[in-house]
């Protein structure tokens, strides 16, 4: 199968091209942004060598209807999708941090926690719990937002305002929107049989001064989710929960000696684990999303994405 590794396209009045972890962004003529969705894979910051089937497909499908199922209470960039794999949005200038919420101890949260941490970006988290516990409250724990190559940081909100990274009245509208969209996601997540454990957002603010919410929205690469259906069962048990997540990646690439630290090589992955994961993220697409994924054709899968975007911008 063809899969997008990376992209090359010069359209209109393009002024630049940056180019994310597994996004690709054109700005053009500084008014819109086209977002195209690669199939690259990442964790632990680091690009694995070899890209997944459909995953861009897939991320850029879940976000934009995430997207529209929470544009009634936060706005957000998005302007039109006009291929499988791409979304076109406002240009926004991006706040330089995650707003990460997690309303479980998991994943980070939970090796912190092992650690004997009771205090996660200068938010406490109570004693008592074990790994894949409820939080009484959602905590929300933000990171810095790293440059390719860099390792993304855990700071506190604190620190946020004191470095002037955000101003305290933009961060105060951060935290809200933060909220409300995991309320949403959570409600969301919950008819579909699945408990959105955390996620993270990010945010822009528009020409015009209007803060919306950018980029993705619980998707795998950005959320974990539990099935909801013997989760309890499962935490009195002492047993590992069912998940739907890119975390099942970072966990197979721990047992085999790799979470990006220097030194550190990643493990070979054979085709047998490629297909794994692709199935992995077209089964937490239908489960999310309550529809069957229907797969883009990839003959010319640059051509595709090309044609598409070039003729959104002619009819624009």
């Amino acid at each position: 199968m063809n899969t997008i590794n990376e992209t090359n396209f010069q359209f209109p009045n393009q002024k630049s091209v940056y180019k994310g972890k597994v996004r690709e962004v054109y700005n053009i003529d500084n008014e819109l942004l086209v977002m195209i969705a690669t199939d690259r894979l990442s964790a632990f910051d680091v690009i694995l060598p070899r890209q997944i089937p459909f995953k861009g497909q897939i991320l850029n499908q879940i976000a934009t209807k995430m997207m529209n199922d929470t544009a009634d209470i936060v706005p957000n960039w998005l302007f039109a999708n006009p291929d499988e794999n791409v979304a076109v949005g406002h240009l926004c200038d991006p706040f330089k941090v995650e707003m990460v919420i997690r309303g479980y101890v998991s994943g980070h949260a939970a090796r912190e926690y092992k650690l004997g941490k009771r205090m996660l970006c200068g938010v406490n988290m109570p004693e008592g719990l074990k790994e894949n516990d409820k939080f009484p409250e959602p905590l929300i724990t933000p990171s810095t937002k790293a440059d390719n190559g860099e390792h993304d940081e855990d700071i506190s909100r604190e620190d946020i305002l004191a470095k002037g990274i955000v101003s305290e009245e933009d961060y105060i509208v951060l935290e809200n929107y933060t909220r409300a969209l995991f309320k949403r996601g959570t409600e969301i997540a919950a008819k579909r049989g699945l408990i959105l454990v955390d996620t993270k957002y990010e945010f822009g603010k528009t020409k015009d001064g209007k803060i919306v919410l950018i980029d993705e929205i619980h998707t795998p690469d950005s959320s974990r989710y539990f099935y909801a259906d013997g989760y309890q069962e499962r935490q009195d048990n002492n047993e590992p929960q069912k998940q739907l997540s890119k975390e099942f990646v970072r966990q197979w690439l721990i047992e085999n000696g790799f979470q990006g630290k220097e030194g550190q090589a990643i493990p070979e992955m054979n085709d047998e684990k490629i297909i794994e994961i692709s199935n992995r993220y077209i089964e937490l697409y239908e489960q999310i999303t309550g529809e069957a994924f229907t797969k883009a054709t990839t003959d010319n899968v640059l051509n595709r994405i090309e044609n598409n975007v070039l003729k959104f911008l002619a009819s624009k």
